[in-house]
């Protein structure tokens, strides 16, 4: 099955609310139909397989590792019409204009990130992806301190929040990381 017109889908929300698992969900619907498709996530990301897009709850699918985001569009095949991106959160401003120019060419573009980073800012090319997309899927995960929707991402170091100035990007899951509401996400100063 082919496309009529590109589009821009973006999966976002917290860590452990299910970003991976829906991107995941919406390929294998795509294979199920024939279309051909490609997987990208960035190299950085080798928590669970350099090869696999890995949820936390152990579902996989095969990825291509890339670099940069000029590696997606240098990757994808003239046949493609369906491009899944996990970790978008990590790339390089490039992927904006990246998946517009996908999405141009009649592709469906199915982009899934963290919105925000463990500070609950906005998380690199995320606002601009979302700004861009046809639709916008926000999924929530569940707060470790109280049980309610939880919307950010909480980094521990040591067991205590981590501090406003510590890195952005650390790659990790559990051992560094929890979902918390609003209320109960703290940023040390």
């Amino acid at each position: 099955m082919i496309h009529h017109t590109g589009r821009v889908e973006v999966i976002c929300g917290s860590m452990f609310c299910g970003k991976t698992e829906e991107l995941i969900r919406r390929v294998r619907r795509a294979v199920i139909a024939r279309q051909e498709v490609q997987v990208f996530k960035p190299l950085l990301d080798d928590r669970y397989s350099l090869q696999h897009v890995s949820s936390h709850n152990g579902q996989n699918i095969e990825a291509m590792p890339v670099e940069t985001a000029q590696a997606i569009l240098d990757c994808t095949q003239a046949e493609t019409t369906v491009v899944a991106i996990d970790e978008a959160q990590f790339f390089d401003p490039d992927i904006v204009d990246i998946v517009h120019q996908l999405a141009e060419r009649d592709v469906r573009v199915i982009v899934a990130g963290l919105d925000l980073d463990f500070r609950a800012e906005p998380f690199g090319p995320m606002p601009q992806l979302l700004c861009i997309a046809e639709t916008v899927t926000k999924l929530h995960a569940i707060c470790v301190e109280c049980g309610e929707a939880a919307s950010r991402t909480q980094r521990l170091v040591n067991g205590q929040p981590a501090r406003y100035d510590d890195p952005i990007i650390m790659v990790g899951a559990t051992e560094v990381y929890e979902a918390r509401c609003r209320k109960h996400h703290v940023v040390a100063e």
